[in-house]
């Protein structure tokens, strides 16, 4: 059966999903490339982005299954780019390439329409204006028996979350503080919502915790 999930969702030990001040030459704010640093010399990281090599052990472990059985993506605006309010033209692609990681269906939340975007690989962007329920509805219908991953940011993320509607919660907690950013739990009551730790091991780079929702 398909599952919503959020899987290698990096976060400091303070809370926060990306750190402050964040551009276009910081689209992570500052400081939050660090937060990856457990995946990206991983050999499922390079697998994803057609390189050969990496390193193996439990952080890979967590990180490769995350790109797996995967018939659809969610991602918020912030994700796919750096523009705010309407498109000033269609140039931008994301930050990923001719050729982006998914591989499949991936719908971007916004508030401004923009028509498909088809990518290498068979990654389809859809822009879709109207709401998170429309666009989890659509990726269902895309992924079929697959899964569909929320990919981020931090407010996608808590959105689906404070609808109960994430039933996996994959999170890598990175050994550094940011101090500001964006929290990725603010406002949340996660127990209340159902959600309980069902695993957490520590990793190489990362301790990593999994969240999943009662019932």
């Amino acid at each position: 059966m398909s599952r919503v999930r959020v899987n290698a969702f990096s976060i400091s030990i303070d809370g926060y999903a990306a750190g402050p001040d964040q551009s276009l030459d910081h689209p992570l704010g500052r400081g939050g490339e660090s937060l990856h640093e457990w995946f990206v010399p991983t050999r499922g990281f390079k697998r994803a982005y057609g390189e050969e090599g990496g390193s193996t052990g439990i952080d890979d472990d967590f990180g490769a299954p995350s790109m797996e059985n995967l018939g659809a993506w969610i991602m918020g605006r912030n994700m796919f780019g750096p523009v705010r309010g309407a498109w000033p033209d269609f140039e931008w692609k994301g930050w990923w390439g001719e050729e982006p990681p998914y591989h499949c269906p991936v719908f971007v939340l916004t508030h401004h329409a923009r028509p498909p975007l088809e990518m290498a690989g068979g990654t389809v962007f859809h822009f879709v204006t109207g709401g998170m329920h429309e666009a989890l509805d659509r990726a269902r219908e895309a992924a079929g028996d697959r899964d569909i991953r929320i990919g981020g940011g931090a407010a996608t993320v808590r959105q689906y979350l404070e609808a109960g509607l994430i039933d996996e919660l994959h999170l890598a907690i990175a050994p550094l503080l940011l101090g500001r950013g964006e929290a990725l739990f603010a406002g949340l009551d996660l127990p209340a919502l159902g959600y309980a730790v069902s695993r957490h091991v520590a990793g190489e780079r990362a301790i990593h915790v999994i969240l999943d929702r009662k019932g």
